[in-house]
């Protein structure tokens, strides 16, 4: 199968904003843009008969709908459509099997939105073989001489134990394909022991502080070689991990976090900088699975 960028449609606007992201996306690295709309409920194609008897009108309504959209915003952009009547997490969980990314719908922060961000969203951001993005629906921003558009970039989040090639090739990746900055954040919570009342020891901050800043610089350093048309910077910052990735993103225009790649026999699970990442990211979210 040629190499595709899938993006789950049901004609949300959270589904929408995330087929404009994938289908930008898809231009950027030249791969064909599969619109997937699942439900176990499609019928099988009827052999001939007018359209009011098609069971699966309104979804091929909103999936044709969507391709023109796309088609007309990226000219020469191969989109395909594909209904599937299946369970949507299934037939996500196999379209990652077969797809270089997938590209989500994701909802606000309130109960109900949350609860459905679950219900599909995030047993594919779980499970996934491959990078999931989750985009929330749109919202303009306009930009002015008081208050000018902030600067793009590629946020990534990066602990110094275990291995990140996964993560930092897709970071790294993502920002050379935008023409953007990239920077590596690390967040580390500090003892209790070597707090002050006026914050953090300032010996203590400052060897910490050192110590990580070149690990980090080390990690960094292939990256750089490879990718060198990307302007890339690390900060340390001496607070939760979790907040420090989402404060770090505030302006950027992805954020990519790891997850543990699913090992057989232990529950797939997301950790505590993914979940923060996801439910109070305002930017478009890469989850990237690595070992």
């Amino acid at each position: 199968m040629q190499p595709v960028i899938t993006v789950g449609l049901d004609g949300s606007p959270e589904s929408l904003a995330a087929a404009r992201w994938a289908a930008d996306e898809a231009d950027k690295r030249k791969l064909t843009l599969r619109l997937l709309h699942a439900w176990p409920l499609l019928s099988p194609e009827p052999a001939r008969g007018p359209s009011e008897v098609d069971q699966n009108y309104w979804a091929k309504r909103f999936v044709h709908t969507a391709r023109a959209e796309l088609e007309t915003l990226h000219p020469g952009l191969p989109v395909i459509g594909s209904l599937v009547a299946d369970d949507a997490r299934k037939a996500l969980l196999h379209a990652a099997s077969e797809s270089e990314l997938i590209v989500l719908g994701s909802g606000g922060l309130d109960a109900v939105e949350s609860y459905f961000l679950g219900d599909v969203s995030m047993p594919v951001v779980a499970r996934a073989q491959r990078p999931v993005v989750l985009i929330r629906a749109e919202t303009p921003v306009k930009a002015d001489a008081a208050h000018p558009a902030p600067a793009s970039r590629v946020v990534v989040a990066l602990k110094l134990n275990g291995s990140s090639d996964d993560l930092l090739d897709f970071a790294f990746h993502a920002a050379a394909a935008r023409e953007v900055s990239l920077l590596a954040v690390h967040g580390r919570s500090v003892p209790l022991h070597v707090r002050v009342p006026w914050g953090v020891d300032h010996a203590v901050a400052e060897e910490v502080t050192r110590d990580a800043q070149q690990e980090l610089s080390r990690i960094l350093s292939r990256w750089r070689e490879k990718y060198p048309q990307v302007d890339a910077a690390c900060v340390i910052r001496l607070e939760n991990p979790s907040k420090a990735i989402v404060q770090a993103a505030h302006d950027a225009a992805l954020l990519v976090v790891g997850r543990r790649a699913h090992r057989h026999g232990v529950a797939p699970h997301l950790g505590p900088v993914a979940h923060a990442a996801i439910h109070h990211g305002h930017c478009p979210v890469a989850v990237v699975p690595h070992d």
